[in-house]
C-alpha cells in the first residue's frame, strides 16, 4: 500500500508565516507578500531552494482555499431607473409644463421648446442630497405628428385627381396652412416643408416638416373646397340681393 504524502503546510498560521506575515492579510497586501516570498524562495536566489519554493506555493494555495467565500456575494443593488420625460410634439415645439413622477413625488416641470428625444432635462436639486437630476427625454407621436431627431413627420390625404392632373395642394400643418404645387403624373411620396420642424436649440439646427402624401378618394380637392366655401357664404338670398 502506497504511503500517503503529508501536506507541505498544515495550518494557515504556518502559511502566513511562510509569506512573511505575522497575521491574516488580504487583497493587495497578501498578493504583495506572496510575490516577495516566492521571489526569495527561488532555487537560484540566495537562501532559496526547491523545498522552500514548494512550501511558499502550498502556503499561498492553502490561504486561498481557507479565505475563499463559501457562496457568491449578493449582487449589488441596481439603482432605480430614472423616469422618462414624455413629450408630445406640441410640447417639443412650444415648451410647456409636464408632470414627472419621482418615486412617491409628483413634480410639475417646465420644459423649454426644442427638446429632442435622447436629450436630458435637468432638475436642479431633485436628486439625492440635493444633487441635480438629469432625466431622459422622449418625444412621442400623437397620431398627427411624430418626431425623429430635428424633424417632424405627418401624413396628408391627397385626392387622386390632384395627383393625376397636378395643381395646388393645401396642407394643414401645425404652423397653419401651407401650399405646395404637384406636377400631374408625377407622384412624390413625400414633401419637405423647410423650417417647420423642431425649433433650433443650442447646437441643434431648426428642423423640417416632412409630409407623406397619401392618395385618397375621400379627400376634397382645393377646387372642391373653394366651392363648398362659396356655397356656404353665397346663399340664394345674397345672390338675389
Amino acid at each position: 500500500m502506497r504511503a500517503r504524502s503529508l501536506p507541505e503546510v498544515v495550518s494557515t498560521r504556518d502559511a502566513y508565516a511562510l509569506l512573511g506575515l505575522t497575521g491574516p492579510a488580504e487583497g493587495a497586501a497578501l498578493t504583495a507578500a506572496f510575490r516577495t516570498a516566492i521571489k526569495a524562495a527561488r532555487p537560484d536566489a540566495p537562501g532559496g531552494g526547491e523545498d522552500r519554493f514548494r512550501k511558499v506555493i502550498a502556503a499561498w494555495r492553502l490561504i486561498q482555499q481557507e479565505t475563499a467565500p463559501l457562496a457568491l456575494a449578493a449582487p449589488a443593488r441596481a439603482a432605480p431607473a430614472l423616469p422618462v420625460v414624455g413629450l408630445d410634439p406640441d410640447a417639443a415645439l412650444n415648451g410647456g409644463v409636464v408632470e414627472v413622477r419621482l418615486g412617491r413625488r409628483r413634480l410639475r416641470v417646465r420644459v423649454p421648446a426644442g427638446l429632442r428625444s435622447g436629450e436630458h432635462l435637468r432638475l436642479r436639486g431633485a436628486g439625492e442630497a440635493g444633487a441635480d437630476l438629469y432625466l431622459p427625454v422622449l418625444v412621442r407621436g400623437d397620431g398627427r405628428l411624430s418626431a425623429v431627431g430635428d424633424d417632424l413627420y405627418m401624413t396628408c390625404p391627397v385626392p387622386l385627381r390632384l395627383l393625376e392632373d397636378g395643381g395646388r395642394l393645401e396642407i394643414q400643418t401645425h404652423a397653419g396652412p401651407r401650399s405646395a404645387w404637384l406636377v400631374g403624373g408625377h407622384q412624390p411620396l413625400r414633401l419637405r416643408l423647410k423650417g417647420l420642424g423642431l425649433p433650433a436649440r443650442g447646437a441643434r439646427p431648426r428642423g423640417h416638416l416632412f409630409v407623406t402624401l397619401e392618395p385618397s378618394e375621400d379627400a376634397p380637392s382645393a377646387a372642391e373646397d373653394l366651392l363648398v366655401r362659396f356655397t356656404r357664404v353665397w346663399t340664394p338670398d345674397r345672390l338675389a340681393a
